[in-house]
């Protein structure tokens, strides 16, 4: 039976049925002088210049350096760190980023391979080109797809602002044989690995990041004085597709006591977030403690409108802000740029559906309203203004980016409309 590649994908990602996802149809600036950085003694956080530069390090501790606790797979424990050149004295908030379900090795012959056999209808061939791909650890000799570089152009500008941002890789759980809840767990206690990582390296300059940074196009080692410069009782975490629910999972109420001692999550996002919207414990979603934002592009080929009402569903009760925007022309795969068209990397693609005989415009489903797409770059400048009025609003306590985040203010309208629905605190 001859396949459609994003019918395929978007089944996997919901592990659901194509029929079930039809029916589902900036105040706090740093304004610092240029220089050293100053504290703010109330906080002991790093003010920085509003355009200061920034720096990016990578840590990798092996392709099985973590284990799955529910099947014991192997899990790469590595990072992209984006961070303000000069961190000053004071400490700045730490956001850990975490990417979806996405191929995890670039065989560029193995993608051809399933491209000719979906188009031939051979499911053996699509099965054994597909095992290539989503092979963890990846053969001797074929790159790793780096999904986790993917948000780097989020890193930098968030970076410039003043936050510590990381950029976790799941490709050992995107292999792995963990589907509908247990994934959504499984991201969440991989984000909790990390910021145990990141609390020992901050608090006492020691553990297993100590000394593991290198520069990312060199490999050459880097030493970078993270250590009391990161304030890990101000962390926020985004997720993008089925990191999505993981950080979902991460941060609702019944899931708090799993955060590492001395961690505090005080902000997530899940951007175009792929639910298990079949779970059976609505608990392990609910999220009432926690600023929460959910973001769904109406041209989105892999998630449904599922993304925000499951959203809503998980954030009654919230009484410390609820968030959801509807960014007209935005498809899935645009917010990681490993996942774009642009980047002529392995499986990347253009999930929206096109409109016939409408050329640049796009929607979600047959019959939808269809809308103009939006580029690349305009839909990602779209995403840092809204992640970045959120994370200044919940991590800084910026309270000039409320107009934003409730719709009063449209600093994008320009590009494109986004809808918001809002309950603030």
């Amino acid at each position: 039976m001859k396949r459609h590649r994003r019918t395929r994908t978007s089944a996997r990602l919901l592990g659901l049925s194509a029929a079930v996802l039809s029916a589902a149809a900036v105040g706090f600036t740093y304004t610092d002088a240029t220089g050293a950085a100053a504290p703010n003694e109330a906080t002991e956080r790093s003010t920085v210049p509003a355009a200061a530069s920034t720096r990016t390090v990578r840590y990798d501790l092996g392709d099985d350096a973590w284990r799955l606790p529910q099947t014991g797979q192997p899990v790469e424990l590595t990072g992209v760190v984006h961070y303000p050149a000069d961190l000053g004295t004071g400490r700045h908030p730490l956001i850990v980023m975490l990417h979806g379900l996405h191929d995890t090795c670039a065989d560029r012959k193995a993608d051809a391979a399933r491209t000719a056999a979906e188009r031939d209808g051979d499911d053996a061939a699509y099965e054994a080109a597909n095992a290539k791909l989503s092979a963890w650890p990846c053969a001797s000799g074929t790159p790793v797809l780096p999904s986790e570089r993917g948000y780097d152009y989020l890193g930098r500008e968030l970076a410039a602002q003043g936050f510590v941002v990381v950029s976790v890789g799941a490709n050992g759980i995107n292999a792995s044989s963990v589907w509908g809840d247990d994934n959504a767990a499984a991201r969440a206690d991989l984000i909790n690995r990390h910021l145990r990582m990141w609390q020992e390296l901050s608090s006492k300059d020691q553990g297993e990041l100590s000394g593991k940074f290198t520069d990312p196009a060199t490999g050459a080692a880097r030493r970078v004085g993270f250590a009391h410069h990161v304030d890990m009782g101000d962390v926020g975490v985004m997720g993008h597709s089925r990191a999505g629910a993981g950080v979902t999972w991460q941060a609702a109420d019944s899931h708090r006591g799993q955060w590492p001692k001395g961690v505090d999550v005080k902000a997530v996002a899940a951007v175009a977030p792929a639910y298990n919207v079949m779970t059976e414990d609505m608990s392990n979603y609910t999220i009432t403690k926690t600023p929460f934002a959910t973001f769904r592009g109406t041209c989105d080929g892999q998630v449904g409108g599922e993304a925000l009402w499951f959203a809503a569903d998980a954030a009654k009760g919230n009484r410390s802000g609820f968030y959801r925007f509807a960014i007209h022309g935005a498809n899935h795969n645009y917010f990681n740029t490993q996942w774009s068209p642009r980047s002529r990397q392995v499986a990347a693609s253009d999930d929206a559906m096109p409109v016939e005989g409408h050329p640049g415009q796009c929607t979600d489903r047959e019959g939808a309203a269809p809308t103009r797409q939006l580029t690349e770059p305009q839909q990602r400048h779209v995403a840092v203004t809204y992640l970045g009025a959120f994370f200044r609003r919940h991590l800084l306590g910026d309270t000039g980016q409320d107009p934003v985040l409730t719709g009063a203010r449209h600093p994008d309208a320009a590009i494109t409309d986004v809808d918001v629905t809002t309950a603030a605190p």
